[in-house]
């Protein structure tokens, strides 16, 4: 794509009305994310539908694991992704470039290594990951094909949000559509039509997520794509490097955090409530993927609008992006919350139709997990602005304000009074508090930018911002706490 087509995606980052620009972002996005979460959702479904609870279980298990992939490719895509988005609204597209391309190359290399290490140590991994003996068949067999897919993984989860981040939404939809729906098709022939069982689960996972990988390196070599993946951008630059890690530090330490939280709540389930107690937190955490996907995607659909405006220094466009994003996840979520008050039950069913005591511990469970879940959009999305912005320290802290600070203590506390129940009530207590530890730094954030900045056309990068300044993390400022 020409430099044209660049100038106009960037006018209409910096000029086009915040709602529109929004809608613009985010739905592709948001399908895109919804789509993403099938990935698991249509897992589960499947393999609690063919092979039973105790795969639903396996599958739970080796939960972590996904995380942990997951958190690296948000270190490199989500860190890189707002470099990239930052400096285009600086006007510095050679160096986005090269962001693109030292991403590939860094997350192929985590990929091989986690593959590696992951293979080496499954089986007492997976026992620190809550398997009991009944379990342990299910969740290896799972997870050892799992883990030769994630390099491809990595670069079709991670590399996609490059293409969201040049200002093309649709097209990194459509790359979630591919990998998605070839998995859709994929798990009932595997599962049943092959009779592979768990197994087959996973290889419907690896090879939809091959083709969307291969699908993003087609785009961005073919040259379709504002950005390009040169040959002598792909050797590594510690600047670049270190700025993608600093940028990105802040979804990885949540993601890890979420890691050590379902190993913290595997074990407490299998303490107070077995094996079923896990089934059971498989589907309701399906369920949850399924309500805050839409919430992840409008967080991806406004970072680059809040990104490049704040490189743009058009701080009246940032507030308002920010504002108008918190409605609609707090709308999202209140939807989410009504539907799980109204048919737990239900949403149970979908998964195993077979178990009551299954149904039973699941719909309960629900009911408590998600008491707060209303407050949960305002606390994703405010921390979300602190990453938009280049604050990685600030949206770290936020984000394990909720996972780690508050969820792991409760969930050491409360289990030992109430039972099985005080592991489900660990989550509400944990979002009510993060989300009024947000709402304090956030507001207090939105004070600190200068209503009267004028909204200059963002042609060049701002004055102060030199290589240098640019590649350091933001420090922590005592407006900000």
């Amino acid at each position: 794509m020409d430099n044209t087509a660049h100038n106009d995606r960037s006018r209409q980052l910096g000029q086009d009305p915040i709602g529109t620009l929004l809608v613009r972002f985010s739905v592709p996005a948001i399908i895109g994310m919804m789509v993403q979460s099938l990935y698991n959702i249509v897992d589960r479904i499947f393999i609690g539908q063919g092979v039973g609870a105790l795969g639903l279980a396996g599958a739970t298990v080796g939960f972590p694991f996904m995380l942990i992939f997951m958190a690296f490719g948000m270190l490199v895509g989500i860190g890189g992704n707002t470099a990239v988005s930052i400096a285009l609204g600086e006007g510095r597209k050679d160096y986005a470039e090269r962001v693109l391309a030292n991403a590939l190359v860094l997350m192929v290399a985590i990929g091989a290594t986690l593959t590696a290490v992951g293979l080496t140590f499954l089986h007492p991994l997976l026992r620190l990951f809550g398997a009991s003996e009944t379990i342990m068949p299910y969740a290896a067999a799972y997870m050892r094909i799992i883990l030769f897919g994630v390099v491809i993984n990595g670069v079709a989860f991670g590399m996609n949000n490059f293409i969201r981040g040049e200002g093309n939404p649709r097209v990194a939809m459509t790359t979630m559509l591919i990998g998605a729906v070839l998995n859709t098709i994929l798990d009932p022939i595997f599962i049943f039509g092959l009779d592979l069982g768990i197994r087959g689960a996973a290889l419907a996972t690896i090879i939809s997520q091959g083709v969307a990988a291969a699908w993003i390196l087609w785009y961005y070599l073919g040259g379709s794509s504002t950005l390009k993946i040169r040959l002598p951008n792909l050797r590594p630059h510690r600047d670049i490097v270190v700025r993608i890690v600093a940028l990105g530090s802040a979804p990885f330490a949540m993601q890890l955090a979420a890691s050590a939280l379902n190993v913290v709540l595997n074990n407490q389930l299998q303490v107070y409530g077995g094996d079923l107690a896990i089934s059971a937190m498989g589907i309701i955490y399906s369920v949850g993927m399924l309500i805050l996907m839409p919430i992840f995607g409008l967080n991806q659909g406004s970072q680059p609008i809040i990104g490049y405006n704040y490189g743009a220094r058009r701080f009246g466009r940032v507030r308002r992006a920010s504002m108008l994003a918190i409605a609609a996840a707090t709308t999202v979520a209140t939807l989410g919350w009504l539907v799980t008050r109204v048919a737990p039950d239900q949403l149970v069913r979908l998964f195993n139709a077979d178990n009551p005591e299954l149904r039973t511990v699941g719909a309960h469970g629900m009911t408590v997990f998600f008491f707060v879940l209303p407050l949960v959009g305002f606390q994703i999305v405010a921390a979300n602005y602190f990453q938009a912005v280049g604050k990685p320290r600030h949206a770290m802290f936020l984000g394990l304000s909720r996972q780690v600070i508050v969820f792991i203590p409760m969930l050491l506390i409360l289990p030992p009074v109430f039972g099985l129940a005080g592991v489900y009530a660990a989550a509400p207590t944990a979002d009510l508090i993060s989300a009024v530890v947000t709402g304090l730094f956030f507001f207090r954030e939105l004070r600190t930018m200068k209503d009267d900045t004028p909204e200059r056309e963002p042609t060049a990068a701002p004055a102060a911002a030199s290589e240098e300044e640019a590649a350091a993390p933001e420090p922590v400022s005592a407006a900000a706490g």
